[in-house]
This record gives structure tokens, sequence and C-alpha cells, in this order.
């Protein structure tokens, strides 16, 4: 498991591109045949993939983490965003589709990856918090979460938001999470854009041709950078930092929040004139 240190906003007007990209940056996810974990030291997030081929993955613990299990003292949201898969927990499996989610809870020990198909294997996406409450095992089917349609084709940002893991959703201890998705012809996320110092905030990006990219929008209202991201590539977003995108093409990211409240609303908006 890799860590990612991220830096302060007292650090952040003095970095260079290949040190932004160093600090909120994580990428070399989702190999084929591997587990792979980043350790960011932002509310101890850790971010993760899970590509199972011919045999199962394991999600084992680290000696980073100084815990029996990977779990003992975290929940973790996954969502699949690539074929259909399964996911065993404590001996009962779950089915996932593309895009469908599974909250894992505090404690438990077993927790399998496997693929239908390994030509075109499932693409598991872990984040995960500390948790100090243990939260039942729960399956989120895509398109049965609450959703709420956003924007227009006119501004450029319609988009659908996807709500799996929140308070009036499936119950964790600080996880939030969900997803995104633009239309055709709409590039923008979060804008006008918004700070909110309770808690940080991991975007994925996803479902970008190879040659597409985002620019992602990062830092203070007044000192703003982006940060160049290609498919299935990763923006840790600190609590003083605004997070949105424009993108080269439509596009998908998931969302996910851990810190001091679950409340989705609670945002500190800017306007788009405050932009500098």
């Amino acid at each position: 498991m890799r860590l990612i240190q991220v830096a302060d906003a007292i650090r952040y007007p003095r970095m260079t591109t290949e040190e932004v990209r160093a600090a909120f940056l994580v990428d070399k996810l989702f190999q084929p045949g591997r587990v792979d974990l980043a350790y960011v030291d932002l509310d101890r997030t850790i971010v993760g993939s899970a590509v199972p081929l011919g045999v199962p993955l394991a999600l084992e613990t680290d000696p980073d983490l100084r815990a029996e299990c990977f779990t003992e003292r975290r929940e973790l949201g996954i969502l699949n965003i690539g074929g259909a898969g399964a996911i065993e927990v404590e001996g009962v499996t779950y089915g996932l589709a593309n895009l469908d989610a599974l909250y894992v809870g505090r404690g438990n020990k077993v927790i399998n990856f496997s693929s239908l198909d390994a030509s075109a294997p499932a693409e598991f996406y872990l984040l995960s918090y500390p948790a100090h409450f243990s939260y039942p095992v729960a399956k989120i089917v895509a398109g049965t979460a609450e959703s709420t349609v956003l924007g227009s084709p006119e501004t450029a940002n319609h988009r659908r938001v996807n709500r799996f893991i929140h308070l009036d959703g499936v119950c964790s201890s600080q996880l939030v999470m969900g997803f995104t998705q633009l239309t055709a012809g709409s590039v923008w996320n979060t804008m006008p854009p918004h700070t909110h110092m309770r808690r940080s905030e991991v975007y994925l990006y996803f479902n970008l041709k190879p040659e597409d990219r985002v620019m992602h929008m990062m830092g203070p209202a007044h000192e703003t950078r982006h940060i160049v991201v290609a498919n299935k590539q990763v923006v840790v977003s600190p609590g003083w930092s605004i997070h949105a995108g424009v993108g080269t093409a439509s596009y998908t990211f998931c969302w996910g929040m851990g810190g001091e409240n679950q409340v989705y609303s609670d945002m500190d908006p800017l306007a788009i004139a405050e932009l500098l």
C-alpha cells in the first residue's frame, strides 16, 4: 500500500505541476489481476481497486494498518465500473453488475472479489474511511438509488447525480458515496463550485476514451490550479479546495466523502465570478 501525503493550503501555491500531481492525484489503479491500495493522510482515506481475472482476489490487511483484517476499524464503499462480478463477504456472495455498489461495514474479515468473465473483468473501485460503528453489508443496484437531474445542456453541465451511501440511503459511519453521469454534450461538473471544510472529497473519473482528459480544477477560489486527469484516475480534494472539472468529452465520476458530517448539502458555495 503506497502513501499519498496531501499538501496543505500554505505549501500549495508554490508547488510545481509535478508536485501537485504527486500530492493530489492517485494513478496506476485498476491493474489486471491485482488489488492496489493507496493510503491518503487526509482523513485517513484509503483509495484502491481490485480487478480479478481467472481467480478471486482477497482484500488483505496491510502492515501499515496494524489491524488483523482490512475492516477491523474501517468501512468500505465499492463501485463496479467494469464487467459483471461478485464480492464475497463472510461467506455471502453479492453479484455486482456495472455501476452496482456494495457497502461493507466494520469488522468483516473475509472480502473476496471475482469476475464473471475474465475477458471482460469486473473493475472494483474501493474507498474506505475509519469507522466507529458497524453497519450491515448492503448492495445498491444501479438505477434504484436516489437520483437527481441537475444542470442544463445550455450550460454544458446536464447530469444525473446518483446517491448510494448517505444519510437517507445506505447507512455508514462517515462515508458518503455516489456517482454522477454527464449526458452527451455536457462536460462541466460541480460548477458553480463549492468547498466544505467539514469533509474531504475524492473523485474517480471514468468512462473516458483513452484520448480524452478532464481538467480538474482545485485550490482556493482566489488561486485555482488544474490537474489533467485521464480515465480511471483519482483526485483527492481537501476541505479548503474547490473540486470541479471540464472534460474534452462527457464522462462519469464517482464522488466520495469522509469527515465531520454526512450532510450532502453541507457546502460553502462560491460564485463563478469569485474564481481567479
